[in-house]
């Protein structure tokens, strides 16, 4: 099962970040525009957005072993699709995509809470690293893939079919041993059911997800353009951006291990804000030269975020089911935010003509994800009644 965790995991990122080096060639290869060309990347994330609170619907009717190996085999029939010729075929295979990313994306956390309940922070850190690693992996071999070896940008997005089928292979074996077994749905009576949407404190796990979902777009987005404000050069902003995912990395397995074990997780939401705080604000005032160093405090920052946003799906709940819940909601709203973001931000600095004001509202975007936070990371489950304590 430990795999089978693994392989849905390097799977959750890595047909959506080999897209981004390869969006010059898709535009002129198919005579798009430049925003109709942003859409590719746009697509997947609405599709996270609409399609997530379905996602634990599914599971409960049909077992959540069943749902991911169905969303791994609509997942391969994407990538084909949008591998395809035509402009067409690339925007309906990306968003079949999205659509089988948002299910394995929910439905994850549920399953580690299912089928490792005295492992939920190791195997929950285990599978983060796993997505943003193969993530940053697409990211760096795409182009060498379609240049380097002559396959072009169809060859290069391609590839990934190769991986989601082996993961269907490696996933079959799973649903045969779930014969005879309760399904994470199975475990709730009628008297334990629990809206989220009037939840209190699933509104701040959400809005958890949500806000550090949209501060990582943005700075994806508009780091290197605001680099390149300060003097920075499009060469060296490259590899500072990739400096700002690979710093992230080892918290995202370090944080689920570390945050399982504590009573409550509000002073690693303060160790959070305290990096993001300062990160952003040496953006704002600090010296170029120093540019590394805020860049890392930011990935510290993000990578301490996402592991608490996953395993609070998790830690504040009571059942595989609640789980799932939760992190369908969390995870749509968060997408909507993430989708929305770069946008917003983009049209602050064509207001200001300055990447002042935005920065501004990142820093109060943190203010507020730490608000958010110290509330998400207090020792309760969600439940008909908040106060529960689960002390």
């Amino acid at each position: 099962m430990v795999a089978a965790v693994i392989f849905v995991a390097i799977n959750q990122r890595a047909a959506i970040t080999s897209v981004g080096p390869l969006v010059g060639l898709i535009r002129d290869h198919l005579n798009m525009s430049n925003a109709a060309a942003g859409m590719i990347s746009t697509i997947p994330l609405l599709a996270f957005a609409f399609f997530s609170p379905f996602a634990p619907k599914l599971g409960r009717k049909f077992g959540i072993e069943v749902v991911l190996v169905a969303a791994l085999v609509v997942l391969t029939m994407g990538i084909i699709l949008r591998s395809l010729a035509g402009a067409a075929y690339l925007f309906v295979g990306t968003s079949i995509i999205g659509i089988a990313i948002a299910v394995l994306n929910v439905l994850l956390p549920s399953l580690i809470k299912q089928q490792f309940p005295k492992r939920i922070g190791t195997m929950t850190g285990v599978y983060t690293i796993s997505s943003n690693l193969m993530g940053a992996i697409a990211s760096g071999i795409s182009i060498p893939i379609a240049i380097g070896l002559g396959y072009g940008w169809q060859g290069a997005l391609g590839l990934w079919g190769i991986l989601s089928f082996i993961s269907i292979l490696v996933w079959l074996p799973q649903i045969k041993r779930r014969n005879g077994v309760k399904s994470a749905g199975e475990e709730v009576s009628d008297n334990q059911q629990v809206n989220m949407w009037r939840s209190p404190l699933a509104w701040q796990v959400t809005l958890f997800m949500g806000l550090q979902s949209m501060i990582f777009y943005v700075l994806i987005t508009w780091l290197p353009e605001i680099l390149k404000s300060q003097g920075i050069g499009s060469d060296q902003s490259g590899w500072v951006l990739s400096i700002l995912q690979l710093s992230l990395l080892p918290f995202t397995f370090i944080i689920p291990v570390i945050s399982e074990r504590m009573s409550n997780q509000r002073l690693l939401v303060v160790a959070m804000f305290m990096l993001f705080l300062i990160g952003i604000l040496g953006l704002l005032y600090g010296s170029s030269n120093l540019i590394v160093l805020w860049i890392i405090l930011i990935g510290s920052g993000g990578g301490i975020a996402f592991g608490l946003a996953m395993m609070f799906f998790s830690l504040r709940t009571e059942n595989a089911h609640h789980a799932a819940e939760l992190s369908g909601m969390a995870q749509s709203v968060g997408y909507l935010l993430a989708a929305t973001g770069p946008l917003f931000f983009g049209f602050l600095h064509d207001v200001t003509n300055s990447w002042t004001t935005p920065l501004f509202i990142l820093v109060g975007s943190t203010v507020l994800l730490f608000i958010v936070g110290i509330g998400a990371a207090s020792n309760r489950y969600i439940s008909s009644y908040d106060g529960y304590n689960k002390a």
